[in-house]
């Protein structure tokens, strides 16, 4: 349902005080096999869950602790016990943490909830970067040897947290690959939904034509943002073995990105 980058904190003993561990880590909602509401701590990038607590819809929230300096700094709340657990936020940026402790909300209260992302709400450098990217990108035309280096150049200069795949994969990147490159499009078709992988060679426009407006489409632009979310947590290791890559790899956009990079030389 929802999963962001948090560490755990703890009380320190005999006091008020409550002090950060180090750990990287990521704080995971989801509907377990069981039936019922998994809230889960899990270590990164191996992904070992270290927490797994079962919440009732309405039992649970998540507040800011406003004595801690920071801001940064959240407790998880029972209404049907005095057990609190201590959370602070991971994120370079703390731009999104109401957003995203907001979203966490309307799912303890509700599992079948809807999450509400405020897309105008962009920090300073997913902004930097969006227009970096679009600045590399090909136009609608031909993609050039020199706008396809812009592009590599983009993606192995910047920082892991300042990239992102909505960022990357735009009908303006995508379609001038596909234009430039038509020998590249059978290769997709093993990767490709059967509706695409019966097709032959020799119907490489229609094939064109069914990319072009998957790549427009409201489907694909949500799983390019969930797969931005798993990489951006580093918790891609067991997706990106699947094709060949190393798990260190899955542990954020750009190592992912660079490894594409290095598989497509």
């Amino acid at each position: 349902l929802l999963a962001f980058k948090a560490g755990r904190s703890f009380r320190r003993s005999g006091s008020s005080f409550v002090d950060a561990n180090p750990t990287k880590g990521a704080i995971v909602l989801s509907n377990g096999d069981d039936g019922l509401l998994h809230f889960m701590w899990k270590e990164r990038p191996s992904g070992s869950v270290r927490e797994d607590l079962i919440l009732f819809p309405g039992d649970a929230r998540m507040e800011r602790v406003t004595q801690e300096r920071s801001g940064r700094t959240f407790v998880l709340r029972f209404d049907s016990s005095d057990q609190k657990h201590f959370f602070w936020m991971q994120d370079a940026i703390g731009a999104r943490d109401d957003e995203l402790v907001g979203n966490l909300n309307r799912f303890l209260a509700d599992p079948t909830a809807v999450p509400i992302w405020n897309a105008g709400d962009s920090s300073a450098s997913q902004q930097t970067s969006y227009r970096a990217a679009r600045a590399a990108a090909p136009p609608a035309g031909l993609a050039t040897a020199e706008q396809l280096a812009r592009l590599r150049a983009l993606v192995t200069s910047m920082d892991d947290d300042d990239i992102s795949l909505t960022d990357i994969l735009t009908p303006q990147v995508i379609l001038p690959l596909i234009t430039s490159h038509p020998s590249l499009l059978p290769l997709l078709f093993q990767h490709l939904p059967p509706e695409f992988a019966s097709l032959k060679p020799s119907s490489l426009p229609h094939l064109t034509e069914k990319l072009r407006r998957t790549i427009h489409s409201n489907p694909f632009r949500e799983s390019v943002a969930q797969l931005d979310r798993v990489l951006r947590m580093g918790m891609g290791a067991g997706l990106v073995r699947g094709l060949g890559m190393r798990a260190e790899d899955g542990t954020s956009v750009g190592a992912f990105l660079r490894a594409v990079s290095e598989q497509g030389k």
